[in-house]
């Protein structure tokens, strides 16, 4: 087999969720990048505005060390997953995910043991629509009223929105 091969069979696996049970809301991304990855942590490329826009909302910015970070998300309410448990993808780039490879999270049992959770927010629009392709028609009824916002990918493939615009976007959701 070649390394072509390997890499295109491989399933990348994401990471378990940053929460705790009196999480309010639960920002998605798709899956984690291949610098993220390599670090086991969200969000780890240094070109990602995630924790640049956190520390300025939360307190939580990359000058932290990671668990620092988590733990400010956690007594703010915020918790931190991923749509993808696991997918083909060769790169980092959300368009590159292999869409017949995804397996979803188990976001029915997520929500059940953190119930306050009251708003879902997606990190950049294949978050978006992952989520609504392969998880709302799983989810409970009573579920389905959780209200969901798309919001600017904080990914530096998605540099044409500048830093101050997406961090506008991101406070209004998230400081409600």
């Amino acid at each position: 087999m070649s390394s072509d091969t390997t890499l295109q069979s491989k399933h990348d696996q994401g990471f378990p969720p940053i929460a705790d049970a009196h999480a309010r809301i639960l920002i998605l991304g798709s899956l984690p990048g291949q610098v993220s990855l390599q670090r086991q942590q969200y969000y780890a490329q240094p070109q990602n505005a995630f924790w640049k826009i956190m520390g300025r909302l939360f307190g939580a910015g990359p000058e932290l060390p990671y668990a620092e970070r988590a733990q400010r998300l956690a007594r703010n309410g915020i918790a931190l997953w991923d749509v993808c448990a696991a997918a083909r993808r060769p790169g980092s780039l959300d368009a590159s995910i292999v869409h017949s490879s995804v397996v979803p999270n188990d976001f029915a049992a997520f929500i059940a043991s953190h119930p306050g959770i009251g708003l879902i927010c997606f990190n950049g629009a294949k978050a978006a629509e992952l989520y609504r392709r392969l998880v709302l028609p799983g989810l409970p009824a009573t579920r389905l009223a959780i209200r969901i916002e798309t919001l600017p990918s904080t990914s530096p493939a998605h540099a044409a929105m500048p830093f101050e615009e997406k961090l506008t976007r991101w406070a209004a959701v998230l400081q409600n």
